[in-house]
Parts: C-alpha cells; structure tokens; sequence
C-alpha cells in the first residue's frame, strides 16, 4: 500500500498519461479506497470535479482530460492485468464506470510493464488485459526494445501531434460489451422519434442515425454542431429511448449509449464519415470503441451505417473519418457476421509521475 499521510493532506501516487487521443491519471487499484462511494470522492477531488475549469486538480476541465485509469493484477486465467476505466463528471460530482475507453486503453500496456505488473519482452510485449467496464478482453502489443518501454517512434495518429511507438490494440470479445448482443432490440434498423436508428452494442452501446435525416451534411467541425441545443435536446430525447429499448434502463445520467451522426466518406480511400457525441459535446476526434462500433455496423447489412458506406473492398479495413482525420480499423468478420476481432494502432505518452494530495480520504489504503 502506498498512500503516505502527510500534514498537507494524504499523497496517492499517480502517473498522468496520454492514451490515444485522451489523457488522464493512471492509479493502482490498491492506492485507492476499497469502498466505492469513497474512491468517487476520492476520483472527484483528483481531478478537481465539480469545477468547470476543475481547478482544485488536475483535470483538463474537458471531458477528454476529465477520464481516470485504475489498474490492478489480474488472477484470471490468461490475463496479465485488470483495467477500470472511470469517467469524472467535469461541472457534476459523477463518477462513471459504465463505459470503456479505448484511447486511455491504449496506455494501459505501458504503464501495467513500468509498474512491474508485466515483465517485459526483449523486442515487444503483449500485455493481456481484462476489461472490469464491459467484461471484454484486449492485448495490447507494447514496443519493449532491451526490456524497456520505449515511446519514440514512428507511428502517427491523427488528432495528437508527432509520432510515437505504435501500440496495437486487438478487441477479442467485443460484442454485446453492456448489453449482451450486436443488435440488442434483434433489429438492424427501427424508428425513434420518426427517424431512422440503429442500435448496436460493439466495443460501445451507440445510437447510430445518419446526418441527413438530421438535415446535416455529417462533416461538420466539432463547434458547428456543439453551438446547436436544438439539436441536442432533440438527440437526448432520441438517446433515451435508446437506452431503454438497448435494456440499459434510465439513462439520463449515464453517458451510454453514445451517438454517432454518420454520412458518406469525403476521402478517396475512406469507409465513412462520423461525427461522436460523448454524448453531450462533440468529440474533437473519435472514441476508439466507438469507431469500432461504426466500422462494425459498416459492415452489417441492413444497418443505417452500412447504407452510407463505402463497399467492402475485400481488404477488411474500415477507414472511419473524423474531424481530426481517420481511425482505421482491422475487422475480421465470419461469414455469419459475427465479429472474431478488431484491430488498430495507438500510441501513447507517459507524462509525469508523482503524488496527488487530497485533503482527506476516508477508507483509502484497506489492502
């Protein structure tokens, strides 16, 4: 247990890293309360939580920078290491742990290997990681040059600047990752509020609908649609219902189901375009597990995804497009349309190391 008391408050010990296109603090699970009504308290005080600027921690004030990583040793049979993402309400005192995360996903690898949770390998190292969110598997392919995490590299993705060691992220059992099923109503395609839906569950529950049954063209920068309440009080209501028929119950004060506003692909060799909702602004680029459930449903028949993407070209790469540039996905698909795996490159960056000081934390250090 590593928490230490001192007279300026209690330290607990944190690693801030980027994943992907998020960024946020990395904890161990064991320096953190046991107690979940404490570890929220805890978790808000953190990041500074409710606080729109989230002033008293080290939140971004931006639901992006607003996300928390709790990882733990895993004794489950062929898994290295446990990953429970939290979701920090930036202006409410919330703590969600109903959704995954891919992008803080992404630094998981690294941090589980410099945390001494996972030995590393010579050249790279897969780290098997168990999914606490949504009862998923993912192994994540770290570059371990000399047994030593590297971050330098060549590899980019759009919406972070420079480049960095690839990490490939690989879904294993994505499907139905909160409700059980691809297509949790048994429909492809229904009406909610008279416009076309499609709810599926891959990687993210997400209320899909295309921009223009929305009289949007579905390239929009990020801004164009955040300054339109008309249109998100219309998508709320819709997302509501979703959740309901998706069996996710009342979910007002939850952030799942998403949403994906879709149209057709503006690049030659793009699939289709999207633009994700979180679900009350516009992500600046994409969710990761929410371009896996794009790129699923581009290729489901049937679907109001599939009817505004680009053909399959054989190749089984779905290249999502977004307002940051693109994601491209690696989807392998039995011939009955189930999904076996996805695959993508992130990177990721270690950014500081240290102790947050809470003023106090009831519960905390119980292991």
């Amino acid at each position: 247990m590593l928490i230490s008391t001192h007279s300026s408050g209690t330290r607990v010990p944190a690693v801030l890293m980027r994943g992907g296109t998020s960024r946020g603090p990395f904890i161990l699970e064991r320096d953190l309360p046991a107690d979940t009504q404490h570890r929220d308290r805890a978790l808000l005080e953190i990041m500074g939580s409710p606080n729109s600027l989230q002033l008293g921690g080290i939140g971004g004030g931006d639901p992006l920078t607003s996300k928390v990583a709790i990882i733990a040793p895993s004794e489950r049979p062929g898994i290295d290491v446990e990953y429970l993402f939290a979701q920090v309400g930036v202006t409410q005192p919330v703590v969600d742990t109903s959704p995954n995360c891919g992008n803080m996903l992404s630094a998981v690898g690294p941090f589980a290997i410099e945390a001494g949770l996972v030995r590393p390998g010579d050249r790279e190292t897969t780290v098997r990681i168990y999914n606490r969110n949504t009862g998923t598997s993912v192994h994540a392919v770290v570059q371990t040059p000399g047994g030593l995490v590297t971050y330098e590299g060549d590899a980019e993705i759009d919406g972070v600047p420079g480049s960095a060691a690839p990490i490939k992220l690989t879904f294993l059992d994505a499907t139905g990752s909160k409700t059980g099923g691809l297509f949790p109503t048994g429909k492809r395609r229904e009406i909610i509020n008279d416009i076309a839906v499609s709810l599926v569950d891959y990687a993210m529950p997400m209320m899909l609908v295309k921009a223009a049954d929305l009289s949007l063209a579905g390239d929009e920068a990020p801004e164009v649609l955040d300054s339109r309440p008309d249109l998100f009080r219309q998508l709320e209501a819709m997302r509501r219902e979703a959740g309901r028929r998706m069996g996710l119950g009342d979910v007002s004060n939850a952030v799942i189901p998403k949403i994906g506003i879709l149209s057709g692909p503006r690049r030659e060799d793009g699939t289709i375009t999207s633009r994700y909702l979180v679900p009350h602004r516009t992500h600046r680029a994409h969710a990761v597990t929410g371009a896996l459930c794009v790129a699923v449903a581009a290729r489901s028949a049937g679907t109001v995804a599939y009817e505004v993407a680009r053909a399959e070209d054989g190749s089984g790469t779905v290249l999502v497009e977004h307002p940051s540039g693109k994601l491209s996905i690696d989807l392998d698909m039995g011939d009955d349309g189930m999904v076996r795996r996805a695959s993508l490159i992130r990177t990721a960056r270690r950014i500081f190391e240290g102790n947050v000081i809470l003023s106090g934390m009831d519960g905390a250090g119980t292991d």
